[in-house]
């Protein structure tokens, strides 16, 4: 599932993120969402969200 519905999101869920710096190449990183910090309720690139790690970036993939 793609990450561009904020509703489809939820805190705990494992994703794949880009990270800002992985843009042009399209390294994805994977981990459990701490923060939903986009708040509208789309984005077209995909919701950004802070990962447990610390990690910041937008979800390309909703893993489980």
């Amino acid at each position: 599932m793609s990450g561009t519905q904020r509703k489809d999101i939820e805190i705990g869920a494992l994703v794949a993120i880009v990270l800002k710096k992985d843009q042009r190449s399209g390294n994805l990183t994977e981990g459990v969402v701490e923060k939903i910090l986009t708040s509208s309720s789309f984005h077209p690139h995909g919701i950004k969200v802070r990962l447990e790690g610390g990690e910041v970036g937008r979800v390309k993939e909703i893993l489980d």
